[in-house]
């Protein structure tokens, strides 16, 4: 057995998911997903794309590797399927599933990477959605039961592991607006599963520190709440989804407590019960960062369920996602939860960073995705300014290795590194993939330098 291999000081990195990337959706005894109802369901996918076959990632991991060990990367972040590991969501656990996890892991480890691995990415077993899904408190317990499977199986070899991908969006456009799976449009009552995702995150803590792992983070998604104006309606609407996107998501996990609420309309909430919040609140080693773009607030009109409206930037570049490209929020971002956390903040991670952007294969077979590379050098740059204004970030990872299946806009948002054609599946690495590569290389080079300046 290959060991782990020790983690820089800072590490670079790409990150993955499983429903996106794998396909291989009726193989192994896996189980169905939320995500596998509602892309089947029609209207909710775009074109009616589906993951069925995604990247073929299940049976083309060891040409992905390889392009991760060419790249120079230190650490690859991917999923966990729930449903090819328990199928049910809270029975009989499949053998073959795991098997499919222990190679991927084995041969990230004989090519020198780093796992680390996240327990859920939003594909909640069917089953369990059936069952409620994470407006139960019950899902809770059955992901800390899903983490100690894994950490049994696998924990001798992932050392470093990320509980939960973005409870708000998951929350939020799964449960509160109907645009992701499962969904639900309930609005401000969506928030148990808010509540039932953290609680689910802090007991499966617990279970993968009771199965000896050294290194626990979660991942939110953070985006700078910037007012339309200075009017004091527009800063309110701010200060309320900075409330709801980031704080209701941290301060729980950080300080063991939930925020006052009431500018949600809200009091207590009723569905906390006696011990959830100590659950919640374990030490963790790091804090995952998502970063894409800032959002801007305006004043909700009175007749709205929500006290803030989001509009557009001006004269801003975007990207074919229609997200702004302001590299300076990710700065303000690592530096305001240095600034507001203090120090109950763990060392950060940036665990995901990138941009959609279609560039098609040029005559030369060569992919010029410029604009890609535009967008990675700024935010790093916006990386190294929050550093040097004190923020602790121990780690960035691109999003992502490959084109993959963006959600509701299925095959058409391409955030690769790597083009992947959907039809034959091939790989060809983008102009953007050889940028990082030498960025890394030239970065990690000059660590070693510095480090071996200090010997004696």
């Amino acid at each position: 057995m290959t060991a782990t291999p020790r983690l820089p000081d800072f590490a670079w990195g790409v990150a993955t998911s499983a429903f996106q990337i794998e396909g291989a959706t009726a193989e192994d005894g896996r189980g169905p997903s939320v995500w596998d109802t509602y892309a089947g369901t029609p209207g909710k996918i775009r074109d009616g794309h589906t993951a069925d076959t995604a990247c073929d990632h299940y049976h083309r991991y060891p040409e992905d590797i390889a392009l991760m060990r060419d790249l120079g990367i230190d650490v690859y972040r991917f999923s966990i399927g729930w449903p090819r590991v328990r199928p049910d969501g809270a029975g009989a656990v499949n053998d073959a599933g795991l098997d499919f996890y222990e190679r991927l892991v084995d041969g990230l480890l004989d090519a020198g990477i780093t796992p680390l691995a996240t327990l859920y990415h939003w594909d909640l077993p069917q089953p369990l959605e059936d069952a409620g899904g994470w407006l139960e408190r019950d899902t809770a317990h059955r992901f800390a039961e899903y983490a100690a499977i894994c950490a049994e199986r696998l924990g001798d070899r992932v050392r470093h592991w990320i509980t939960l991908n973005e409870p708000f969006e998951h929350m939020a456009l799964g449960y509160a607006l109907g645009q992701h799976a499962p969904g639900h449009i309930l609005l401000l009552d969506a928030l148990p599963a808010a509540h039932h995702q953290l609680l689910g995150h802090g007991l499966a803590t617990s279970a993968l520190r009771a199965a000896g792992a050294p290194f626990v983070m979660l991942t939110n998604s953070y985006t700078p709440a910037v007012p339309f104006s200075g009017n004091e309606n527009d800063l309110a609407a701010a200060a309320a989804y900075d409330l709801i996107h980031r704080r209701l998501f941290t301060d729980p996990v950080l300080l063991g407590r939930y925020p006052d609420l009431s500018a949600l309309g809200l009091g207590a909430l009723p569905f906390v019960e006696d011990g959830d919040l100590e659950a919640i609140a374990q030490p963790l080693d790091g804090l995952g960062v998502n970063y894409y773009n800032p959002t801007r607030l305006t004043a909700a009109p009175p007749e709205s369920p929500l006290p803030f409206d989001i509009v557009e930037f001006d004269h801003v570049k975007t990207t074919d996602f229609d997200w702004p490209v302001i590299p300076s929020g990710l700065t303000q971002t690592l530096v305001e939860l240095t600034e507001d956390y203090g120090d109950a903040l763990p060392p950060l991670w940036v665990t995901e960073n990138g941009c959609s952007y279609t560039v098609p294969p040029a005559a030369d077979g060569t992919i010029p995705d410029q604009d890609r590379i535009d967008y990675l050098a700024a935010h790093v740059e916006a990386l190294d300014a929050a550093i040097a204004q004190g923020a602790d970030v121990r780690g960035y990872l691109v999003w992502s290795l490959l084109d993959n299946f963006e959600w509701a806009e299925g095959y058409h948002q391409r955030f690769g590194l790597v083009h992947v054609d959907s039809e034959t599946q091939d790989r060809t690495p983008k102009a953007s993939f050889d940028w990082y590569r030498k960025h890394i290389a030239q970065r990690s080079g000059a660590v070693q330098r510095q480090s071996e300046s200090r010997r004696p």
